[in-house]
């Protein structure tokens, strides 16, 4: 008889929703180590702005995969899924729980569910036409070329544009490739909170962490050779504080824009969740429930 696959615990769902405050209960309740799926909390520097997890937020659960990388460099999907199948083999191997949690679904399919990524190489003449279009115009080829892709991707992150186009025109748009084998044996749950609930929640935590010092953060970050393409290219808080640092946006444009684009950002996490049958969806004040789906769980065999 195989060996029955070890089981993890994945809690995803848009920002702001609660995810990492009930990857901690479930954690301290089950015995688990958390493996923070977030493709910007992988930067170390990145604390602020990413919404990076504390000391004290932690309540003494290891967390996996935070700070690993330079944000210097682009981190890719493909070294997530090597770093984040090491820590969760770890994980289980020391008999703990692995618990994915995090907003960036990419990162949690090619984990969970083994989703193959096109491998096309760069395409430097591509590349160079792509230049003289805007960000504005770059969307819009892409909804020509892929409108599935289009739907779920950041319209104003134009790194991610350009490979989306690359991608798209060398293949015809992202392929539809069947999963690997599964290696984990996978609890879904998602977090999910009415539309002016979560709306509320991302104006106030925006508002805290821009008290608390994101200005200050990307000044520091500035300082230490971070580029304003790569501020751009990570996208969201980062992209709006390097546009504001350099005059193109006074600070209440730089906020109401952020405020918008953070909004917008959670709906694209979900048209990309909502794919996924899985995932049991739950109020994140409904820890109770959370905490019974997740003991039934570990007893099956």
């Amino acid at each position: 008889m195989p060996s029955p696959l070890p089981k993890i615990i994945a809690v995803v769902g848009p920002t702001a929703s609660g995810k990492t405050a009930l990857a901690v209960e479930i954690a301290r309740a089950i015995g688990g180590e958390v493996i923070s799926c977030d493709s910007r909390q992988v930067y170390r520097g990145l604390d602020i702005g990413s919404g990076k997890v504390t000391k004290k937020e932690t309540r003494g659960i290891p967390h996996h995969l935070i700070d690993v990388a330079s944000p210097t460099r682009a981190f890719s999907v493909a070294r997530y899924e090597r770093l984040a199948l090491c820590a969760a083999r770890d994980i289980a191997r020391r008999g703990k729980v692995p618990i994915l949690c995090g907003g960036t679904g990419q990162y949690a399919d090619a984990l969970l569910l083994g989703a193959n990524f096109p491998n096309v190489p760069p395409n430097k003449t591509l590349r160079r036409e792509l230049s003289a279009f805007s960000t504005e115009d770059l969307f819009s080829r892409l909804e020509s070329l892929d409108p599935e892709r289009a739907e779920s991707i950041d319209r104003k992150n134009r790194p991610r544009l350009e490979r989306a186009i690359e991608i798209a025109t060398a293949l015809g748009a992202v392929p539809k490739t069947p999963p690997r084998a599964a290696r984990f044996d996978t609890l879904w749950i998602g977090t999910l909170l009415p539309k002016p609930e979560l709306h509320g929640k991302i104006e106030r935590r925006l508002d805290g962490r821009l008290k608390a010092g994101m200005l200050a953060e990307a000044k520091r970050l500035r300082a230490d050779g971070l580029s304003w393409k790569r501020f751009d290219a990570l996208g969201l808080e980062y992209r709006a504080l390097g546009r504001h640092l350099r005059g193109e946006l006074s600070r209440r444009e730089m906020h109401d824009g952020l405020l918008a684009d953070i909004r917008k950002y959670a709906k694209r996490q979900m048209t990309w969740f909502r794919r996924n049958t899985s995932i049991v969806w739950l109020h994140p004040s409904k820890a109770g429930e959370t905490l019974a789906l997740a003991k039934e769980f570990l007893k099956r065999p």
